[in-house]
């Protein structure tokens, strides 16, 4: 049976940071939610796109090239291979929409990185 999901009270569940958890599959992309702080990690993503919603509060997109700020309500992709760093000064709620291939960090290894299978628990 299909039953509806609300993003918003999803992330505001969760009990860990940079955490991102997997809400729905889409064809051969996951639907995610995470709560963020303070910053994650440069890294990249050489094969697939990533779509960053804010669902709650604000994050700044470090970029090569400059920065992107988002609110709520705000969405950027950021292209396949391009470096970034996602930073939140303030608990921040995000949606996350990547492609089931997508690695957490791309080929950077922190102590925050989580692998698909963490990011599959249950909430």
């Amino acid at each position: 049976m299909i039953k509806p999901i609300s993003p918003t009270e999803a992330a505001a569940r969760l009990d860990e940071l940079w955490s991102p958890r997997v809400l729905a599959e889409v064809d051969d992309a996951y639907v995610k939610v995470a709560k963020v702080q303070g910053t994650l990690a440069w890294h990249s993503h050489a094969d697939e796109d990533e779509l960053f919603y804010v669902l709650k509060g604000a994050l700044r997109i470090e970029l090569e090239d400059g920065v992107v700020e988002l609110g709520e309500g705000q969405m950027c992709v950021v292209p396949k291979g391009v470096r970034h760093n996602p930073v939140a000064e303030q608990e921040c709620h995000l949606l996350l929409i990547e492609r089931k291939s997508t690695r957490h960090t791309g080929d950077e290894v922190t102590g925050l990185t989580r692998s698909i299978d963490e990011q599959r628990r249950p909430l």
